[in-house]
C-alpha cells in the first residue's frame, strides 16, 4: 500500500513539473497580446485554485461552514501591497492623505535586484497570510462557538466589516482609503526583459507550493483530526481530540492561505482595492469548491480553472451583438447574456454531478491500480 502511495505521489509531482514546463513554453511561444485571455484565465485560475483549496480545508475536511474568505483575501492583498510598493512611488500613491505612514519596501530592504525582488515578494505574501491568520485567531475565539449557518453568517459579516474598515478615510495613510494601491510587484514583474516571460509560471509555482503544503497537512495527523471532527465531533472528542484547538487551528491555517491567495490576486489584478473583495467573490470560491467536490483538493483545482475559463473566456462571445451579412441580428447576444448561459451551465453541472466533479476522490486515487477482487468461492 505504501509503495502504491509513493508511486502515485511521484506521478503527481512529475505531472506538476510537466505542467510548469508546459505553461512556460506556452507563454514564451504564443503571442501574449493575441492570447491574453488564455494567460489571464491561467493566472486567475491558479489564484482561485489556491483560495478554493484553502476553503475546502475548512468546509470540506473540517466541516466548518465559513464564508469569510474574501475578507481574509483582502487582508493578505493589502498587507502585500503596502509592504512592497517602492518608496519613491508612495507619495504618488498616497497623495490624497498627505503622506504615507509606512515608508519602506521589503524588496528594497532586502537589497533590491532580482534576489531582493523574489525574497521581498515571498516574504510579503507570507506576512499577508500571517496577518490574515492572526485576525482569524482573534475572531475565531467567539465565532467558532457557533455552528452551521450561524458560523457562515458571522464570518460573512466579518468580510463586510473588514471591507468597510479598509475604506475608512482615517486609515488613508495606510490603506489609501477607498482608492486603489498600485505600483507594487505583480506577476508581470518577473518577466525577463528580452528573455523569458515568467508571469504565468510564477502564478502556478506559488499556488502549487501552497497547495502542496495543504495536501501534506491534510495527510498528517492534524489532517486526520480535522476529518474526525467533520465526521463526528462526539466521537472525535472521545478519542482525545481537542475540538476547540483543532477547529481554531484549521480556521487559522485556512485563513493564512486565503491571505496568501489575496496577495496573489493583487499581483494578478495589478492593484489592491477593497471594493473588489466582495461577498460575491466568496460565493464564487464556494461554488468552485462545490463543483469540484467537497473534500477533494484535486476537484477544487480542476473546478477553479474550468470556472474561470468558462466565465472569463469561453463564453465571452455571448456578450457581443452579432449581425449577419443579410442584416439579421442574432437574438439574445448582448452584454450580460454570457452570465445567463453560465448560470444555466452551473445548474446542469450541479444537477448531474451532485457530489462534484471528483466527489471526495483525488487524482492519486485514480492513478492507483485497482485491487483485484478475491477469488470466487
Amino acid at each position: 500500500m505504501k509503495r502504491e502511495t509513493k508511486s502515485s505521489a511521484w506521478m503527481v509531482l512529475l505531472g506538476a513539473a510537466v505542467l510548469l514546463v508546459l505553461v512556460t513554453a506556452l507563454e514564451n511561444t504564443l503571442d501574449p497580446t493575441s492570447n491574453i485571455m488564455l494567460f489571464t484565465a491561467l493566472k486567475k485560475g491558479a489564484v482561485y485554485a489556491l483560495v478554493a483549496v484553502s476553503m475546502n480545508l475548512l468546509n470540506g475536511f473540517t466541516g466548518l461552514f465559513s464564508l469569510g474568505q474574501a475578507g481574509f483575501m483582502l487582508l493578505g492583498a493589502y498587507t502585500y501591497a503596502i509592504l512592497t510598493i517602492p518608496v519613491e512611488s508612495r507619495e504618488a500613491v498616497y497623495y490624497i492623505y498627505n503622506g504615507c505612514a509606512i515608508n519602506f519596501s521589503l524588496p528594497e530592504l532586502l537589497g533590491g535586484g532580482p534576489v531582493g525582488l523574489v525574497l521581498g515578494v515571498v516574504l510579503a505574501l507570507i506576512l499577508g497570510g500571517c496577518v490574515a491568520a492572526a485576525v482569524a485567531w482573534l475572531i475565531g475565539l467567539p465565532v467558532l462557538r457557533l455552528k452551521s449557518d450561524y458560523l457562515a453568517i458571522a464570518t460573512l459579516g466579518f468580510g463586510e466589516i473588514i471591507r468597510a474598515i479598509f475604506q475608512w478615510d482615517k486609515l488613508g495613510p495606510v490603506t489609501n482609503g477607498a482608492n486603489a494601491l498600485k505600483s507594487f510587484p505583480t506577476f508581470s514583474t518577473f518577466n525577463i526583459p528580452g528573455g523569458l516571460r515568467l508571469s504565468t509560471f510564477m502564478a502556478f509555482l506559488l499556488a502549487g507550493v501552497c497547495i502542496a503544503v495543504i495536501v501534506l497537512l491534510i495527510n498528517s495527523t492534524y489532517g486526520r483530526a480535522f476529518k474526525a471532527i467533520r465526521d463526528d465531533e462526539v466521537a472525535a472528542e472521545a478519542m482525545g481530540i481537542h475540538l476547540a484547538k483543532h477547529k481554531r487551528l484549521a480556521f487559522c491555517i485556512s485563513s493564512f492561505f486565503a491571505g496568501v491567495g489575496g496577495g496573489m490576486f493583487a499581483m494578478f489584478a495589478n492593484q489592491a482595492q477593497a471594493k473588489n473583495f466582495t461577498t460575491a467573490m466568496t460565493y464564487e470560491i464556494l461554488l468552485i469548491v462545490v463543483i469540484g467536490g467537497i473534500g477533494s483538493v484535486s476537484g477544487s483545482c480542476i473546478a477553479a480553472f474550468l470556472y474561470v475559463a468558462a466565465s472569463e473566456w469561453w463564453l465571452r462571445f455571448l456578450d457581443t451583438e452579432t449581425v449577419l451579412s443579410n442584416g439579421f441580428k442574432v437574438p439574445f447576444l448582448r452584454t450580460g447574456f454570457r452570465m445567463v448561459v453560465f448560470s444555466i451551465i452551473i445548474m446542469i453541472v450541479v444537477l448531474f454531478f451532485r457530489r462534484g466533479i471528483m466527489g471526495d476522490k483525488e487524482i492519486t486515487d485514480l492513478l492507483r491500480p485497482r485491487r483485484k477482487e478475491g477469488r470466487a468461492k
